[in-house]
């Protein structure tokens, strides 16, 4: 019997939403997706031991305040993890910039190229790589430069159609619109109960979707943040979905049938007209969803805290 995991294969692009290498191995994924938080788990597991052994070797013998070479060897962690996934999937791998520049273009600007320089001296080409910025103003314009100058992204913590067609505006290889923490934000607010076909997290990614199809852009939809295998379902046929290794197994597990949900011609019909996204359109659109605004807001301190755990936690390897 097939699997459901097998038969979303043929519709979707898989992604694995993990730094787990073991994982990765047994779903075998196109691609692999990383954040703060994943490598922050990644790193604690003894399996991984060696790498971060290095990365903190690597720091002592760097020049530089302490916070400055505590910073660089994260970076190298993130590198390390992510040459090492790109000898186990055949794709890409996403690796992100640090949450705590989702506000500076130039900074996160000047990240994302030596991120992409240190896989580059480590014969991982750009073309292997995403790099991950937060659904900013200021990371869309960063993502809008870095396109430029072949350098794909890969936008994150986007919650709203306004992020979506900013991001496809500014020529972003893809974006990873968050489905299960819409439908948390709902569910808190007294919303639901809700099914797949009704969960607003769901129906966001479908709306995003059929507005690129409509318009005819380019960008890669990828739904993330899953909290069941309903919301997966109810996506199947989207360009990309990257998911949790719980949920892969799940679906690996599970052999009932698993019809399409998204085509793109079918989507093009339902597509909204055109948004405005310059940035007075784009803050005011933005500040009028609440859901999307508090989200973006929580998301991007959920990783900026996992980031400085991470940076704890080498600070006190290196000393």
């Amino acid at each position: 019997m097939t699997s459901k995991l097998d038969r979303l294969r043929d519709m979707t692009v898989v992604v694995a939403d993990t730094g787990d290498m073991e994982a990765i191995r047994v779903f075998r994924p196109t691609d692999c997706t990383t954040n703060p938080t994943l490598i922050l788990k990644a790193a604690q597991m003894p399996a991984y031991e060696a790498i971060v052994a290095e990365a903190v070797q690597w720091g002592r013998a760097q020049a530089g305040s302490r916070d400055a070479v505590v910073a660089a060897v994260c970076d190298r962690l993130a590198v390390s993890f992510g040459a090492e996934l790109t000898k186990i999937v055949p794709g890409r791998v996403s690796t992100e910039v640090d949450a705590d520049l989702s506000f500076d273009t130039q900074a996160s600007l000047a990240k994302a190229r030596a991120i992409v320089a240190d896989y580059e001296s480590r014969g991982v080409g750009r073309e292997r790589i995403l790099i991950k910025l937060a659904s900013t103003w200021e990371g869309i314009r960063a993502a809008e430069i870095l396109q430029r100058e072949g350098i794909d992204c890969n936008l994150t913590l986007l919650f709203s159609l306004v992020q979506a067609a900013a991001a496809a505006e500014a020529g972003a290889f893809l974006i990873s619109p968050f489905v299960g923490r819409i439908l948390d934000w709902h569910v808190k607010a007294g919303g639901g109960p809700y099914e797949a076909e009704t969960d607003p997290g769901v129906l966001s990614v479908r709306r995003i979707y059929a507005y690129y199809k409509r318009h005819g852009y380019g960008t890669v939809v990828m739904g993330a943040s899953f909290r069941n295998t309903g919301e997966i379902e109810a996506l199947a046929g989207c360009d990309r979905l990257t998911i949790a290794p719980a949920l892969l197994e799940a679906l690996s597990k599970d052999e009932g049938e698993l019809p399409r949900k998204l085509d793109a011609a079918a989507a093009a019909k339902d597509g909204a007209e055109k948004l405005a996204v310059d940035e007075a359109s784009f803050r005011f659109a933005f500040n009028e969803d609440a859901m999307a605004t508090e989200k973006l807001a929580e998301g991007i301190r959920l990783f900026a805290k996992d980031l400085r755990a991470l940076r704890d936690m080498v600070a006190q390897r290196m000393s």
